[in-house]
Order: structure tokens, then sequence, then C-alpha cells
């Protein structure tokens, strides 16, 4: 098992920043490959930003490379997501998820409301 807890999100001006982090606990985690996800209210969760467990390998969703950044920790557990030139449409409910090497994932955190005002 590995629990996951979200903390940085809040309301940001447009054009602001913001740094999501994850902290994980439970089994060793670098070896889990680390995603951060996204919901807006009333759409699907979509994907956002992964990286693999050594941090070799990263990959964004077109909407938003350039402006975000995915980053680990292995000698924290902790996983980060900075955030630069916040639109509005960057609004929603971020989750950090985990999974072992070669399968999906498997462990999600509970959440971190993201609020970027016009």
């Amino acid at each position: 098992q590995v629990q996951l807890v979200e903390s940085g999100g809040g309301l940001v001006q447009a054009g602001g920043s913001l740094r999501l982090s994850c902290a994980a606990s439970g089994r060793p985690f670098s070896t889990y490959n680390m995603g951060w996800f996204r919901q807006a209210p009333g759409k699907e969760r979509e994907f956002v930003a992964r990286i693999s467990w050594s941090g070799s390998s990263t990959y964004y969703t077109d909407s938003v490379k350039g402006r975000f950044t995915i980053s680990r920790d292995n000698a924290k557990n902790t996983v980060y997501l900075q955030m630069n030139s916040l639109k509005p449409e960057d609004t929603a409910v971020y989750y950090c998820a985990a999974g072992p090497i070669g399968s999906e994932y498997q462990y999600w955190g509970q959440g971190t409301q993201v609020t970027v005002s016009s």
C-alpha cells in the first residue's frame, strides 16, 4: 500500500504560479512511477503529467507543456508539480497517483483544489 497526500493548492490570479506537492508513505517511493491528474467541475478526470521512478523521463499533456514541470525527490518521498502562467481553465482538483513500474496507477491521493481567477 502507498498513501498519498497532496498539498499546495489554492486561489491564484491568472498568470500566477503554484507548486503542488504529493507526499508518499508506505512502500518504497522510488519503485513507483508518479503522475498528476486533474478534474474540473462537470468534466472527467484528465492526465496532466507523469514522471518515471528515477525521474529521468517526464511527459505532459499538450495544454500544460511549457508551463508545468513535474519533478520528484526520492529522498523525501515527494513528487512536485510546478505550475506557472496559470490560466482559468487550469481550475480543477489536482490528484497525484502512483503506479508500480510496468503497471497502471494503483494509488491515488485525496486531491487539492486549484482555482485560477481571471
